[in-house]
């Protein structure tokens, strides 16, 4: 394990004041209405699902911190937690203390982030793993049964089965129907993660949010909210291209089943692979 290095950022009291203001006030955005929804009942395929797959409470995304090697002048060790460390010239997280509890965690993660941003993008799987979880089911088995398929069931599968299945992100994968899953040109483990994972997958690109949370509070909140916000407009394309008849909810379909869709597909996923990078090589380098 590296030595922990010297803080390199002072902000005076109202300077981290604003920034966590500024934090809180863009993740409420977000968290208002998915709690509306948690207090009646309602279930929403699109927006709830960042609250709902991974595990970062609402609270947690809602809290702030400044990340490794920033001093937070009168700043109260109360109010931020046991990670902290009070010096002569503020408060300060205690990064030696977070990696000596979470050293495994943050090597596995360091590894995967490195070896994913290290491949080629590959874009040509046109969303088919939404495809496969619903792959030979009837509308009560599927995952969403509220919402329409756009197609019949036999017309679902004759996608699937036209243009094949090209996941290699095993966290998609294994929500695959069990006849799918022999239709996908890999096999993908948890085991075979680190070896499969490419910046092109948009739920690799969308994990990244599951990465910077689980780092936290290694990594500035700012950062965490930047994934998030990347993985938010992710899930859209991911359900838009999907099986599922959304357009009432205000989300018109990605045809992905057409080459017009497909080519539209491929291109916001391409963007979002551009993005991700960014993001990606940004976790890096505060890991670094």
């Amino acid at each position: 394990m590296t030595a922990a290095l010297a803080p390199a950022a002072a902000l005076d009291l109202a300077d981290w004041q604003a920034r966590r203001r500024a934090h809180e006030q863009r993740v409420d955005a977000w968290l208002a209405p998915h709690l509306a929804r948690r207090r009646t009942g309602v279930k929403h395929p699109v927006e709830d699902f960042l609250f709902t797959y991974y595990s970062h409470r609402p609270a947690q995304l809602r809290r702030w911190h400044p990340g490794a090697g920033v001093v937070l002048r009168g700043a109260d060790q109360v109010e931020f937690g046991r990670d902290y460390r009070a010096t002569a010239a503020g408060l300060t997280l205690d990064t030696d203390r977070v990696r000596a509890r979470r050293a495994e965690s943050v090597d596995w993660i360091r590894t995967l982030l490195g070896a994913t941003a290290g491949r080629p993008a590959h874009l040509g799987c046109f969303g088919m793993h939404e495809w496969a979880m619903v792959y030979r089911q009837t509308q009560d088995e599927v995952r969403h049964n509220a919402w329409p398929l756009r197609l019949s069931p036999a017309a679902t599968a004759a996608v699937v089965e036209e243009r094949g299945v090209r996941c290699s992100h095993f966290d998609a994968y294994r929500f695959f129907t069990a006849p799918a899953r022999p239709l996908n040109l890999l096999t993908p483990t948890r085991e075979s993660q680190h070896a499969l994972e490419q910046p092109g997958c948009l739920h690799a690109n969308m994990d990244l949010y599951k990465w910077a949370y689980k780092l936290s509070p290694l990594v500035p909140s700012e950062l965490v909210a930047e994934c998030f916000a990347l993985a938010r407009e992710i899930r859209t394309l991911d359900m838009r291209a999907s099986p599922y008849d959304l357009a009432d909810l205000g989300y018109p379909p990605v045809r992905v089943e057409t080459p017009e869709g497909r080519a539209e597909y491929a291109a916001a996923q391409r963007g979002f692979a551009e993005r991700a990078g960014t993001l990606r090589a940004r976790l890096l380098a505060a890991l670094d």
